[in-house]
């Protein structure tokens, strides 16, 4: 069995951020969420796109992906993180999600 490192290094990173999204997640702009330097931490190839935060609203979505991995945070009322992975075999995702209060 081959090990991909950086995927391990991506998963580690979605752990962290999972476990306390409070450290990262905090943006008045989209500009803020393109400089936010523990995106640099990511494996090369990993793509983010964020949306919702153009006129300064409190409600937005951030999707993180590399290769087949998924995150996507979901931040209205409160932070809603939503991990994939999908199978190259299957058509089907399989999910996790964590809610946690945003402050």
């Amino acid at each position: 069995m081959l090990l991909d490192l950086q995927l391990y290094k991506f998963d580690v990173l979605v752990r962290k951020l999972i476990s306390t999204p409070e450290d990262y997640i905090q943006f008045e702009s989209v500009s803020d969420f393109y400089k936010a330097s523990w995106l640099n931490n990511f494996p090369q190839g990993t793509m983010w796109t964020v949306s919702g935060l153009d006129d300064g609203a409190e409600e937005f979505c951030i999707l993180i992906t590399y290769k087949n991995h998924n995150l996507m945070i979901d931040v209205a009322d409160k932070i809603q993180i939503y991990r994939s992975v999908v199978s190259e075999k299957l058509t089907k995702n399989e999910c996790s999600s964590l809610c946690v209060s945003h402050k």
